[in-house]
């Protein structure tokens, strides 16, 4: 828009006038632009070191003109400021910030002028209606938009919504959907951005809070917030998992978002190019949910590892390849849709790695404490995981096992307390090989394993240990291209709680001087029946073939105790096989 002379007042509040109404911007706007075009004129005429300001009245479109002189202590720029001396030559009263404006005549716009006025003022209204767009859009996060292709650029879709552009990128769009110019297309705004070229809107048609957004739309009940859904896993193009949970006891949430015949979910399915979509009823206990979402295949049985937010699943031999899904698309959902990890094993091999575990435990007790098999079978079949568990076990506990007495249970016991005290011995003279020092030992919770490991990962001191956090311990999963990834912790594999680890680093902290102790987090004590972690199993007879015992009786036993110097005939009340 080029300014001319031959325009007068009522002309130029015209012309602002219009210009507002036409990009949709506040008219003030505008006469400032054009106020900063004039004075930019004015300064190339009178001379760029002045300050020079415009102000054109927004009733009569008066235009003034004026250089203005500030009133200074220290004067570094005598084209723009003056001293108080000079200052009161002008105004007697005249003091430090005030500001002096002597009005210039009217100057008259060239060609070189007047392109220059044209690119400043079409500069600040391109600027106001970017920024008119951008307050528009960004309250407008997480709603559907319906817009027209306008051109596709290297598998991004530019959208053209009327008053802004949106952008499907590549990553955002249906796979194998193929959109063309002047196709209409719905989508998600997911995010806007105040960029340098003028807000970037970010819309997405594999979102799932689209799938989410496009059932509100057609189900009234999710709409009024009746039925809620808590998460959403896609595939996009291919399937798609949905949680559902109804408010209202006598709505069905499965029921009403497949509506009559299936028409509301099938509405959906055709918007988002035959997706197909599993509504899945939510359940707030996480095995039943995982249940639930590993739909249509069938679950046997589950084990639920709360600490690592882990699942192990077991499913009939039959049921394995549907459970998985082709290319692992029906678990690897569930598990997006829950949020834990899943593992997936048939029977058979449950039961093998039962076995195997048997095994394993078997081997250790008869190394650690050299008892033979059978004594070792029988302490991995009652549920002992480790030696330590035989060492610090109430001897009756032990005891109580068929065929064994009290001195059969305090020899086991002494074996197992004399190869701890054997290990410790060996973890402590690594522990200071690995450089980790005695201050850090004195860490209430702090044992020689523990010290170890951390020695290995190159936390020697008290200052290291305060310096960490529970992640660093525990480990933590991140998102990593839409599935949950675990980072492996310095404490993986020894069963140390969330709790346990915050606890330890901040002892650590209260002894390094960094907090107080009155700082230390407090925890409840957990129930009698609750202690252990959550998720672990122990080994019992139910779990192992006693075949494998070789059919253990009386004699077996009995040979078994003799071997740890106990003879049972010496006891009254032996227990009978």
């Amino acid at each position: 828009m080029a300014i001319g002379v031959s325009a007068n007042k009522l002309e130029l509040l015209q012309i602002a006038r219009a210009v507002a109404q036409e990009k949709n911007i506040d008219e003030a706007i505008v006469l400032g632009a054009i106020e900063e075009a004039i004075q930019k004129a004015a300064r190339s005429r009178y001379g760029a070191e002045l300050d020079i300001a415009c102000s054109i009245h927004p009733k009569t479109g008066e235009m003034r003109l004026t250089r203005r002189i500030t009133v200074v202590e220290d004067v570094e720029n005598e084209s723009q400021e003056v001293d108080p001396e000079h200052a009161k030559r002008i105004d007697p009263n005249a003091k430090v910030g005030d500001v002096f404006e002597d009005e210039l005549p009217p100057i008259e716009f060239g060609r070189v002028a007047s392109q220059t006025a044209k690119q400043v003022i079409t500069q600040k209204v391109r600027e106001a209606e970017r920024q008119n767009q951008f307050n528009e859009y960004k309250d407008r996060v997480g709603e559907i938009v319906n817009g027209i292709v306008k051109r596709v650029e290297y598998g991004n879709i530019i959208v053209d919504l009327g008053k802004a552009e949106g952008i499907i990128r590549r990553n955002d769009g249906i796979p194998r959907e193929s959109l063309q110019n002047n196709d209409r297309v719905r989508a998600y705004i997911y995010d806007v951005r105040p960029e340098v070229r003028g807000p970037q809107i970010f819309l997405s048609r594999a979102h799932p809070d689209f799938m989410a957004a496009l059932f509100a739309q057609e189900v009234p009940e999710v709409y009024e917030g009746i039925i809620e859904i808590p998460t959403v896993a896609r595939d996009p193009g291919s399937r798609a998992k949905i949680a559902v949970i109804s408010n209202d006891s006598s709505i069905d949430p499965v029921g009403a978002c497949v509506g009559m015949r299936g028409s509301r979910v099938q509405a959906v399915v055709n918007e988002l190019a035959g997706e197909k979509i599993d509504i899945i009823p939510f359940n707030p206990d996480p095995a039943t949910f995982i249940v639930n979402a590993l739909q249509p295949a069938e679950v046997s049985k589950v084990v639920l590892d709360e600490e690592a937010q882990r699942i192990e699943v077991v499913v009939p031999d039959d049921q394995l390849s549907l459970a998985i899904g082709r290319r692992g698309q029906n678990v690897r959902l569930a598990s997006q849709l829950t949020g834990w990890a899943i593992d997936i094993m048939t029977e058979e091999e449950e039961s093998a790695r039962r076995q195997k575990e048997f095994a394993e435990r078997t081997a250790t007790f008869m190394e650690a404490l050299d008892v033979d098999e059978v004594i070792a079978q029988l302490l991995a079949t009652e549920g002992f995981t480790d030696v330590e568990d035989l060492a610090f076990a109430e001897l009756n506990e032990i005891a109580v096992i068929e065929g064994f007495d009290e001195d059969t249970a305090a020899e086991i016991q002494q074996r197992a307390t004399d190869y701890l005290a054997k290990l410790d011995e060996i973890r402590d003279a690594k522990r200071k090989e690995l450089g980790v020092t005695d201050e850090v030992m004195e860490v209430e919770g702090m044992t020689l394993e523990i010290a170890v490991r951390l020695g290995e990962n190159e936390v020697c001191t008290i200052e290291d240990l305060a310096g960490l956090v529970p992640d660093d311990l525990r480990g933590w999963f991140e998102n990593r291209g839409g599935q949950r990834v675990r980072e492996a912790g310095y404490l993986d594999g020894m069963n140390v709680s969330s709790e346990e680890a915050e606890m330890l680093i901040m002892r650590a902290r209260v002894k390094a001087g960094w907090i107080d102790e009155s700082e230390l987090p407090v925890y409840d004590a957990p129930d009698q029946a609750g202690e252990g972690d959550a998720g672990e199993e122990e080994i019992s007879a139910d779990d192992v073939d006693l075949a494998d015992l070789d059919e253990l009786d009386l004699e077996d036993i009995e040979a078994a105790a003799a071997s740890l110097g106990v003879d049972l005939d010496d006891d009254e009340g032996k227990t009978e096989a």
